[in-house]
Protein backbone atom coordinates (compact mmCIF):
# COMPACT_ATOMS: atom_id res chain seq x y z
CA UNK A 1 0.00 0.00 0.00
CA UNK A 2 2.60 2.21 0.86
CA UNK A 3 4.42 1.88 -2.98
CA UNK A 4 0.45 2.52 -4.37
CA UNK A 5 -0.61 5.73 -2.73
CA UNK A 6 2.48 7.65 -4.32
CA UNK A 7 2.33 7.00 -7.42
CA UNK A 8 -1.95 7.98 -7.53
CA UNK A 9 -1.13 11.83 -7.96
CA UNK A 10 1.67 10.63 -10.81
CA UNK A 11 -0.67 8.99 -12.83
CA UNK A 12 -3.40 11.36 -12.67
CA UNK A 13 -1.00 14.43 -13.98
CA UNK A 14 0.38 11.83 -16.65
CA UNK A 15 -2.78 10.97 -17.77
CA UNK A 16 -3.84 14.52 -17.72
CA UNK A 17 -0.72 15.60 -19.75
CA UNK A 18 -2.13 16.61 -23.36
CA UNK A 19 -0.39 14.99 -26.44
CA UNK A 20 -1.41 12.81 -28.85
CA UNK A 21 -3.58 10.43 -27.13
CA UNK A 22 -5.65 13.31 -25.95
CA UNK A 23 -5.85 14.58 -29.37
CA UNK A 24 -7.22 11.23 -30.61
CA UNK A 25 -9.62 10.14 -27.54
CA UNK A 26 -11.47 14.10 -28.35
CA UNK A 27 -11.47 13.40 -32.36
CA UNK A 28 -13.10 10.21 -31.36
CA UNK A 29 -15.55 11.17 -29.30
CA UNK A 30 -16.59 14.40 -30.90
CA UNK A 31 -16.85 12.54 -34.56
CA UNK A 32 -17.43 9.11 -33.69
CA UNK A 33 -19.96 9.87 -31.19
CA UNK A 34 -20.09 8.49 -27.03
CA UNK A 35 -19.41 4.50 -27.59
CA UNK A 36 -16.00 5.24 -30.49
CA UNK A 37 -14.44 7.76 -27.36
CA UNK A 38 -15.15 5.12 -24.58
CA UNK A 39 -14.10 2.41 -26.51
CA UNK A 40 -10.62 4.79 -27.32
CA UNK A 41 -10.06 5.12 -23.67
CA UNK A 42 -10.63 1.55 -23.30
CA UNK A 43 -7.93 0.50 -25.28
CA UNK A 44 -5.33 3.58 -24.59
CA UNK A 45 -5.81 2.34 -20.84
CA UNK A 46 -4.71 -1.53 -21.61
CA UNK A 47 -2.32 -0.43 -24.05
CA UNK A 48 -0.80 1.62 -20.80
CA UNK A 49 -1.48 -1.15 -17.91
CA UNK A 50 0.41 -3.35 -20.37
CA UNK A 51 3.43 -0.82 -20.04
CA UNK A 52 2.32 -0.59 -16.38
CA UNK A 53 2.96 -3.98 -15.64
CA UNK A 54 6.31 -4.65 -17.49
CA UNK A 55 7.68 -1.54 -15.81
CA UNK A 56 6.58 -2.81 -12.17
CA UNK A 57 7.86 -6.64 -12.80
CA UNK A 58 11.32 -5.10 -14.15
CA UNK A 59 10.83 -6.62 -17.87
CA UNK A 60 11.01 -2.98 -19.16
CA UNK A 61 14.46 -2.64 -17.97
CA UNK A 62 15.59 -4.99 -20.40
CA UNK A 63 13.13 -3.60 -23.57
CA UNK A 64 14.28 -0.12 -22.95
CA UNK A 65 18.24 -1.41 -22.81
CA UNK A 66 17.32 -2.85 -26.47
CA UNK A 67 18.21 0.28 -28.86
CA UNK A 68 16.66 -2.37 -31.48
CA UNK A 69 13.06 -3.13 -30.10
CA UNK A 70 13.23 0.94 -28.73
CA UNK A 71 13.34 1.81 -32.45
CA UNK A 72 10.71 -0.60 -34.10
CA UNK A 73 8.61 0.91 -31.74
CA UNK A 74 9.45 4.26 -32.28
CA UNK A 75 8.97 3.54 -36.09
CA UNK A 76 5.99 2.19 -35.20
CA UNK A 77 4.23 5.27 -33.43
CA UNK A 78 5.83 7.42 -36.18
CA UNK A 79 4.02 4.97 -38.79
CA UNK A 80 0.26 5.07 -36.55
CA UNK A 81 0.50 8.83 -36.67
CA UNK A 82 1.25 9.18 -40.41
CA UNK A 83 -1.54 6.80 -40.97
CA UNK A 84 -3.99 9.08 -38.95
CA UNK A 85 -2.80 12.37 -40.50
CA UNK A 86 -3.43 10.54 -44.07
CA UNK A 87 -6.73 9.44 -42.74
CA UNK A 88 -7.83 13.09 -40.77
CA UNK A 89 -6.40 14.67 -43.71
CA UNK A 90 -9.02 12.34 -46.39
CA UNK A 91 -11.92 13.61 -44.24
CA UNK A 92 -11.26 16.55 -43.94
CA UNK A 93 -11.75 17.29 -48.07
CA UNK A 94 -14.62 14.73 -47.62
CA UNK A 95 -18.24 15.57 -47.96
CA UNK A 96 -20.37 16.23 -45.26
CA UNK A 97 -22.74 13.22 -46.48
CA UNK A 98 -19.64 10.95 -46.29
CA UNK A 99 -18.86 11.67 -42.55
CA UNK A 100 -22.14 10.96 -41.67
CA UNK A 101 -22.43 7.38 -42.84
CA UNK A 102 -18.36 6.42 -41.67
CA UNK A 103 -18.64 7.76 -38.32
CA UNK A 104 -21.81 5.58 -37.89
CA UNK A 105 -19.94 2.75 -39.16
CA UNK A 106 -16.78 3.42 -37.02
CA UNK A 107 -18.49 3.92 -33.81
CA UNK A 108 -20.35 0.79 -33.92
CA UNK A 109 -16.59 -0.70 -35.03
CA UNK A 110 -13.65 -1.47 -33.25
CA UNK A 111 -11.81 1.30 -34.89
CA UNK A 112 -11.68 3.86 -31.00
CA UNK A 113 -10.63 1.30 -29.20
CA UNK A 114 -7.75 0.39 -31.62
CA UNK A 115 -6.60 3.23 -32.04
CA UNK A 116 -6.31 4.01 -28.54
CA UNK A 117 -4.43 0.89 -27.33
CA UNK A 118 -2.19 1.31 -30.42
CA UNK A 119 -1.70 5.39 -29.43
CA UNK A 120 -0.71 3.83 -26.20
CA UNK A 121 1.72 0.66 -26.98
CA UNK A 122 3.77 2.23 -29.81
CA UNK A 123 4.33 4.71 -27.63
CA UNK A 124 7.95 4.28 -26.11
CA UNK A 125 8.12 7.43 -23.87
CA UNK A 126 5.01 5.89 -21.71
CA UNK A 127 7.61 3.01 -20.79
CA UNK A 128 10.83 5.21 -20.12
CA UNK A 129 8.13 7.57 -18.16
CA UNK A 130 7.31 4.78 -16.02
CA UNK A 131 10.56 3.48 -14.88
CA UNK A 132 11.28 7.10 -14.05
CA UNK A 133 8.61 6.81 -11.63
CA UNK A 134 8.73 4.05 -10.09
CA UNK A 135 12.60 4.29 -9.08
CA UNK A 136 11.44 6.02 -5.74
CA UNK A 137 8.92 3.90 -4.58
CA UNK A 138 9.34 -0.08 -6.00
CA UNK A 139 11.84 -1.71 -4.06
CA UNK A 140 13.12 -5.46 -5.44
CA UNK A 141 11.36 -6.86 -2.59
CA UNK A 142 8.24 -6.33 -3.45
CA UNK A 143 5.48 -8.93 -4.04
CA UNK A 144 3.79 -9.74 -7.50
CA UNK A 145 0.49 -9.03 -6.20
CA UNK A 146 1.71 -5.91 -4.88
CA UNK A 147 3.27 -5.16 -8.60
CA UNK A 148 0.04 -6.14 -10.53
CA UNK A 149 -1.88 -3.80 -8.19
CA UNK A 150 0.33 -0.96 -9.49
CA UNK A 151 -0.24 -1.58 -12.72
CA UNK A 152 -3.77 -1.97 -12.40
CA UNK A 153 -4.23 1.36 -10.59
CA UNK A 154 -1.98 2.99 -13.35
CA UNK A 155 -4.62 1.20 -16.18
CA UNK A 156 -7.87 2.67 -14.12
CA UNK A 157 -6.87 5.80 -13.61
CA UNK A 158 -5.55 6.17 -17.05
CA UNK A 159 -8.86 4.80 -18.50
CA UNK A 160 -11.05 6.80 -16.14
CA UNK A 161 -9.74 9.91 -17.25
CA UNK A 162 -9.87 9.23 -21.09
CA UNK A 163 -13.57 8.18 -20.54
CA UNK A 164 -13.89 10.94 -18.18
CA UNK A 165 -13.19 13.28 -21.53
CA UNK A 166 -15.31 11.19 -24.04
CA UNK A 167 -18.07 11.18 -21.62
CA UNK A 168 -18.32 15.10 -20.90
CA UNK A 169 -17.86 16.00 -24.32
CA UNK A 170 -20.69 13.76 -25.44
CA UNK A 171 -22.52 15.23 -22.98
CA UNK A 172 -26.12 17.24 -23.93
CA UNK A 173 -25.63 18.60 -27.71
CA UNK A 174 -21.78 19.52 -27.07
CA UNK A 175 -20.30 17.05 -29.77
CA UNK A 176 -23.21 17.79 -32.44
CA UNK A 177 -22.42 21.28 -32.46
CA UNK A 178 -18.77 20.60 -32.39
CA UNK A 179 -19.12 17.79 -35.07
CA UNK A 180 -20.79 20.57 -37.56
CA UNK A 181 -17.20 21.20 -38.14
CA UNK A 182 -16.57 18.19 -38.90
CA UNK A 183 -13.75 18.90 -41.49
CA UNK A 184 -11.85 21.65 -39.83
CA UNK A 185 -12.04 19.12 -37.21
CA UNK A 186 -10.20 16.52 -39.15
CA UNK A 187 -7.80 19.12 -41.17
CA UNK A 188 -6.86 20.62 -37.40
CA UNK A 189 -6.37 16.57 -36.45
CA UNK A 190 -4.30 15.28 -39.57
CA UNK A 191 -1.85 18.35 -38.70
CA UNK A 192 -1.34 17.72 -35.38
CA UNK A 193 -0.57 14.34 -35.75
CA UNK A 194 2.42 15.44 -38.50
CA UNK A 195 3.89 17.49 -35.51
CA UNK A 196 4.18 14.77 -33.82
CA UNK A 197 5.17 12.58 -36.32
CA UNK A 198 7.80 15.02 -37.08
CA UNK A 199 9.04 15.47 -33.14
CA UNK A 200 9.69 11.86 -33.36
CA UNK A 201 11.56 11.58 -36.31
CA UNK A 202 13.43 14.37 -34.79
CA UNK A 203 14.47 12.68 -31.83
CA UNK A 204 15.51 9.69 -33.84
CA UNK A 205 17.81 11.20 -36.17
Amino acid sequence: MDALIPLVPVFVLGAMSPGPSLAVVLRNSVVGGRSQGVQTAIGHGIGFGIYAFLAAVGLAAAISASETTETVLRWGGIGLLLYLAYSYGRRAFAPQQAHAAEDEMAGSGRTGFIQGFLISFLNPKILAWLLAIYSPVIESDLALPVLLAIALMGMAIDMGWYASVALFMTAGNRAARIRAAAGKLDGAMALLMLVFAGLLVFNLV
